[in-house]
């Protein structure tokens, strides 16, 4: 077999797969997302994108990493030279990402040692303002130190991590931070669950508005939830499968994946709107009224709540963040080895070097979402990255692998071959199907829907952004990660890398 890197047993590959996957849109999107698109009612789409999209894509991703033995770059070169720019477009996108995730996570670690003093003080909002010394949009300003030091933290943890590689670093990474994710998480949901009013926050998160589902932008925020939330169309279960050993159940794999984050955003919901219950009954207001996504529910009204705590805020203050530093962590290893490995594989360094480079690029880019214009230039690149460049990329990898080069019927043989859940019959059927049309009729809607939205109206447009702003900070963004990925595809391979190695899916039964 080839010299390369493979797990060391088959639960590292799903414990890290599931660390890409689990993030910090588990905790603080998924719950908004669900109640603001018909509550209990989301669920009925939700699942069916996960077995329409989520799943299929999985193993689609899962195969053509295992088969083609390489990161994405690699793998698309040898499933035909012409896309191997689709491959470094999804590594640029997840290299785009790993420069502000970085400071999302450190934002959440600076914010589990305020919480064992309770820092953040009575108005939470006012108090994150003077955290990240908040800056007009469009202006730089100067470091945050307060956010350096933690950012320079989870960047020696995550090349650290990276440094050890991926039997001994990430796999051990992985064993170690997803148990304890899970566990810490318990133990706020258990103790959310207790609150006065969390019976009002469940039942508000959990009562079905059936006349959403009626409604196409529902069925499209499932979709986008499911995709966005998997760590699919951004190289990285490509990358992870190629270090899977030659029998490896694919198919299992990528159920087992899909359901774990599912169940893991389920349980991020009830520990969410059981603590917002609580928020809501305090206040004597509607649970509508206290609902929040993203920044502003972990690091305002997050905080708020646990000043309202009965008992043990610090304590519970600390864990929550401390959830979110694992959960972001995890995630950000996977969308560092995914450049790291591409470069490995084209430029045959070693992995330190690739390491040092790619890491340490992405380290030092980090450092513009450090200063006082960080938020602004966090909010537009990770919008436009994330809608015009995982969505779109993953749109394209669907033609050009289902309808351009027709590989679909090959990639269900090689996992057949390997994996004890066939795709055969019905499941066969359903693998298909979903892939050749289902996911890139919705895919397709979505950025159509997406364009005209913000051609008609400029996004952020309430927080002061303008149009130029956006197009500066947004628009180029994505724009660039794909020039960046057709210009890496230029360059030639400095040796016979493209031929596929000798255990090749012919030989995965020999």
């Amino acid at each position: 077999m080839e010299n390369r890197p493979q797990w060391g047993t088959r639960a590292g590959f799903i414990l890290a797969a599931c660390g890409s996957a689990i993030g910090l849109g588990n905790i603080w999107r998924f719950p908004s997302t669900a109640f603001e698109n018909g509550g209990g009612a989301f669920f009925l789409p939700y699942l069916f994108a996960l077995l329409t999209a989520g799943i299929p894509l999985l193993i689609l991703e899962f195969t053509l990493g295992h088969k083609y033995r390489g990161s994405a770059p690699l793998s698309y070169a040898r499933l035909s030279k012409k896309y191997e720019w689709l491959g470094w477009w999804q590594v640029a996108i997840a290299f785009i990402i790993s420069t502000y995730y970085a400071v999302i996570i450190a934002w959440a670690m600076s914010y589990s040692v305020f919480a064992l003093n309770l820092s953040w003080g009575t108005d939470t909002g006012a108090f994150l303002g003077e955290y990240l010394q908040v800056a007009a949009p469009g202006e730089f300003g100067s470091l945050v130190p307060k956010v350096l030091i933690p950012l320079l933290i989870v960047w020696a943890i995550t090349l650290g991590v990276l440094f050890k590689g991926v039997k001994k670093g990430i796999e051990v990474a992985n064993k170690i931070f997803i148990p304890a994710l899970v566990i810490l998480f318990l133990i706020i949901v258990v103790r959310a669950l207790t609150l006065d009013g969390a019976v009002l926050g469940l039942d508000a998160f959990f009562k079905p508005d059936w006349q959403a589902l009626k409604s196409g932008e529902v069925w499209v925020a499932a979709y986008g939830q499911i995709f966005f939330s998997l760590s699919i169309a951004f190289a990285i279960m490509v990358t992870y499968s190629s270090y899977l050993p030659k029998k490896s159940d694919i198919t299992n794999n990528a159920f087992i994946t899909g359901f774990s984050n599912s169940a893991f955003e389920l349980l991020a919901g009830i520990g969410v709107f059981s603590i917002l219950g609580f928020m809501a009954m305090q206040q004597d207001m509607s649970v509508k009224e206290v609902v929040a996504g993203g920044v502003g529910l972990a690091f305002v009204v997050f905080p708020e709540i646990i000043n309202q705590f009965p008992a043990f805020k610090e304590v519970f203050g600390f864990l929550f963040f401390a959830s979110l530093v694992l959960a972001g962590l995890s995630s950000l290893i996977s969308i560092v080895e995914t450049f790291v490995a591409g470069v490995q594989d084209k430029f045959n360094v070693s992995r330190t070097k690739a390491v040092l480079f790619g890491g340490g690029l992405s380290a030092v880019i980090s450092l513009i979402f450090a200063t006082q214009g960080g938020l602004n230039f966090l909010d537009v690149a990770d919008y436009f990255i994330n809608r015009f460049g995982v969505a779109l990329a993953g749109l394209v990898q669907v033609i050009v692998v289902v309808w351009l080069v027709k590989q679909l019927k090959p990639l269900q043989q090689h996992a057949n071959l390997v994996s004890d859940i066939k795709l055969t019959g019905f499941l066969g059927s359903w693998w298909k199907v979903s892939l050749a049309f289902i996911t890139p009729l919705v895919l397709g809607f979505m950025m159509f829907d997406l364009i005209r939205t913000n051609i008609d109206t400029v996004y952020g447009a309430k927080d002061g952004y303008s149009r130029l702003f956006t197009i500066q900070y947004g628009w180029v963004v994505a724009l660039v990660a794909l020039l960046v990925g057709v210009g890496l595809s230029f360059f030639k391979w400095k040796k016979a890398e493209i031929v596929l190695p000798s255990s090749s899916s012919k030989e995965v039964n020999k």
